[in-house]
């Protein structure tokens, strides 16, 4: 996507999507921060909580018709400011979940709402990289990880100090509400420009030849995002039930992990121009393995910190740069490019953790860690053949 618009300013641009992405990082880990708490609350077993896990998944699949279809109406602007409040509002309905059915409902709205924020901002962050000599899409992610970092360390304050966890939510809608309001009139309008454009009209075969590269790069991501996602929603789980660490030190395994995701994605557009983008997928799954397996088979305290720093360096730099490469696609728009390689990615994040809850119910928490360590070898497999 290429900016017309000659009075945009770049910086404020760069700087609102930036926004942007670190409140949706900022929504989405304040959730993962309270999901011991709201599992010990509703009292569900690993197979019951993996169900309700499932509620976003479901929630995404039903947003990819609709966000497809309506950025191409109203602009990916619209849509993210619409979603990213959707976002807020929903997550302050979860803090006042009080039974299973109801967080179910909540999770569905949440999972919609996410996945419609991360088409339109990821669509905003395309047309922003285009007013830019050098790749920059890898520091927007990185603003989102930080964003999920300051929610992780949000959440622990707020259990340390025995917040409920509506109140904790309040706080976060309220950051979001502001944010909204300070930035959203630096973002980049793409409605005049979506209603120029006009999709061709297509074969079968042609369709089948245009997507079959998104499919390979939304396998990818699918890969990548299970195991970015089993570390959001389990890693306090993991670390209070196979670690056994005390209750003070139950985050530190996902401090550990979303800061050298953040730190790796502010660095990984510079590895990336060097080495290429194969020879950075490939070190990306060889990472996210190493550390899973080193958490699985040393179930320290010390060790899992470690393990957990090289997940977050693995997992750091393959969302950013798969979207990159769906968004400069030339066969059709950046929305709908980065719409189908996003789900397929999105899905991964949100169903993985509820498949490790099942893996955990019929046999251990641990062989649930292991299977997540397959899916970061096909990351390498997949990168390896692709022709990228």
């Amino acid at each position: 996507m290429t900016i017309n618009q000659p009075t945009i300013h770049r910086r404020r641009l760069r700087t609102a999507v930036g926004v942007l992405f670190f409140m949706a990082g900022l929504s989405f880990s304040s959730w993962t921060s309270r999901i011991p708490t709201i599992q010990h609350n509703l009292n569900l077993s690993y197979a019951a909580w993996g169900a309700v896990l499932f509620a976003l998944p479901v929630g995404l699949m039903c947003s990819l018709p609709f966000s497809g279809w309506i950025i191409t109406k109203i602009g990916s602007k619209r849509l993210l400011l619409g979603a990213i409040l959707l976002y807020g509002i929903t997550l302050l309905a979860i803090g006042l979940a009080q039974t299973p059915f109801q967080l179910i409902a909540c999770l569905l709205v949440y999972g919609f709402a996410g996945n419609a924020a991360n088409i339109s901002v990821n669509t905003q962050a395309v047309a922003t990289e285009g007013l830019y000599s050098k790749p920059i899409m890898a520091s927007f992610h990185g603003l989102w990880s930080l964003g999920g970092f300051t929610g992780a360390g949000i959440g622990a304050f707020m259990i340390s100090h025995e917040i409920g966890t509506f109140h904790h939510f309040v706080l976060i809608l309220a950051v979001l509400i502001t944010g909204v309001i300070i930035f959203s009139q630096n973002l980049y309008n793409d409605t005049d420009s979506i209603k120029k454009t006009t999709e061709p009209r297509l074969s079968f075969r042609a369709i089948v030849k245009l997507f079959i590269p998104l499919l390979t790069l939304g396998t990818i991501a699918f890969c990548s995002m299970i195991c970015e996602g089993a570390m959001f929603d389990w890693s306090g789980i993991y670390f209070k039930n196979v670690i056994l660490a005390p209750p003070a030190r139950l985050g530190f395994g996902f401090a550990a992990f979303m800061c050298t995701m953040a730190l790796g994605r502010f660095v990984a557009d510079k590895f990336a121009d060097r080495f290429g983008l194969k020879r950075t997928l490939q070190l990306s799954g060889i990472l996210t393995v190493t550390g899973l397996l080193i958490a699985v088979v040393f179930p320290y305290f010390f060790t899992a910190i470690i393990g957990f720093l090289l997940v977050g360096a693995g997992v750091c730099s393959v969302v950013p740069m798969v979207y990159s490469v769906a968004g400069k696609s030339k066969t059709m728009s950046p929305g709908v490019a980065i719409t189908v390689v996003s789900t397929i990615g999105f899905i991964g994040f949100l169903v993985g953790p509820p498949v490790i809850g099942f893996i955990a119910s019929i046999a251990t928490l641990r062989a649930s860690f292991i299977f997540i360590a397959l899916m970061g070898a096909g990351v390498v497999a997949i990168a390896t053949k692709a022709k990228l």
